[in-house]
């Protein structure tokens, strides 16, 4: 089985549509499943982001997968495949190791360098593993790039490069400081725009949230308060900055709903604030379109070059291991082929020979077990050392044809260590 990853992200595709295409909640499992479901596939998980709807698999056939997936996010989003396909990116096996450690340290996000992702493909992955659609390969994969984003943003200064999307949208805000803030939603990019507002010194923050005891308890953090839900048109008439990110799939905010200046930054995708409140006099509308267009977050430094480097250097030791683990199987039948081996030969000595006593037989089984040892020990560590080149797969090959192992043995020996 090989790693496939097929999406769209805001490199590809315009934002527009990446809301027709994001999937949230139950349409979120439901694509799950039935990519998992799909005969070319045996793990899946799906990152569904503001920046991107990537779907992560193994899969046995390349092409049949592909065109499996991709008609399968048309089918979910309501989008024509023909539409979709012109800003599909697709990578495979080490391209798409690569391409999900970009990810998670923040290189290919809107923001280069935020850590908001690290935590969407860990929930994405949570989220495979509630539902049952990832195994071994796919697991160890995302826990590993997990690790990797962690230590991108822990030994190098990509954090401080662009932190999110909530900075980059209130830096074409203006000054902070004084002004009234209304944060629309309470899950962890709201609660990062709180936060947000609070260092910046906006002392007068309120939260409106479906679930009012979660938005409470958000409001409770900055020092703010909190309102019902239905609260939010009240609260807009008061004030400056107004900030959304509910994932309610719907505008949550429409021109009616204003009448005076204000800033309003909707990081929600489908938008939460209807992109017609542009016409209201005063009123200012960010949202991912406006941050992608001005480029504040794509800015590349030293950081960001020297995350790079360590994604290299940890797709070469994934890699490695990758090439290392697949000889494994093999290395194990042929020590198990040589155990029986030297069992069959003892007990035909025994045979010939009973009147051995029980030492002179220990003595014979270990000398007998040391000459395989022996004999097996350099070429089982040579080929661990070959396989991690590129089509070091032939040696194990080579090693199987040599000593005429049973093909299904390595297999089943795969199958116990899964």
């Amino acid at each position: 089985m090989s790693v496939l990853a097929i999406g769209l992200s805001h490199r590809t595709a315009p934002v527009s549509l990446l809301e027709r295409v994001s999937v949230t909640g139950d349409a979120l499992v439901k694509l799950l499943h039935d990519v998992q479901d799909d005969p070319c596939v045996a793990e899946a998980m799906v990152v569904s982001t503001c920046n991107r709807v990537e779907v992560y698999v193994t899969v046995d056939r390349f092409h049949a997968a592909v065109t499996a997936i991709s008609e399968l996010l048309g089918r979910h989003s309501g989008v024509p495949v023909d539409e979709l396909t012109p800003h599909f990116y697709v990578h495979y096996e080490e391209r798409a190791v690569e391409h999900l450690f970009s990810v998670v340290c923040g290189l290919d996000s809107m923001v280069v360098g935020e850590g908001q992702i690290l935590g969407q493909v860990r929930q994405a992955l949570k989220l495979a593993q509630r539902q049952g659609t990832v195994g071994a390969t796919l697991n160890e994969l995302v826990q590993q790039a997990l690790r990797v984003g962690k230590r991108a943003h822990t030994d190098t200064g990509i954090d401080q490069h662009g932190a999110s999307l909530v900075t980059a949208g209130l830096a074409l805000a203006g000054e902070l400081a004084g002004r009234r803030a209304l944060v629309v939603g309470a899950g962890s990019m709201s609660s990062l725009a709180a936060a947000t507002l609070a260092r910046a010194g906006v002392t007068d923050i309120v939260v409106a949230n479906r679930t009012y005891e979660r938005g409470a308890r958000l409001a409770a953090s900055v020092g703010g308060r909190a309102v019902e839900f239905s609260a939010v048109a009240d609260e807009l008439a008061g004030a400056d900055i107004v900030i959304t990110c509910t994932g309610a799939g719907r505008h949550v905010i429409t021109p009616g709903m204003l009448s005076g200046p204000a800033f309003l930054l909707d990081l929600a995708l489908p938008h939460d604030i209807d992109p017609a409140v542009r016409t209201v006099p005063g009123v200012t509308l960010v949202d991912l379109e406006t941050i992608q267009e001005s480029g504040i977050g794509s800015r590349e430094g030293d950081a960001v070059q020297s995350v790079r480097a360590l994604v290299s250097e940890e797709l070469r030791a994934y890699l490695d291991a990758e090439r290392a683990a697949k000889v494994t199987p093999t290395v194990v039948a042929l020590r198990s082929k040589a155990a029986g081996v030297v069992e069959s030969e003892l007990g035909r000595l025994l045979m010939r020979v009973p009147d051995l006593d029980e030492r002179a037989r220990d003595e014979v089984a270990m000398t007998v077990q040391r000459v395989v040892d022996k004999l097996l020990h350099e070429p089982t560590v040579r080929v661990k050392q070959l396989a991690t080149c590129p089509g070091g797969d032939h040696y194990a090959e080579a090693l199987r044809e040599l000593f005429n192992l049973d093909p299904k043995m390595p297999e089943a020996v795969r199958e116990v260590e899964l």
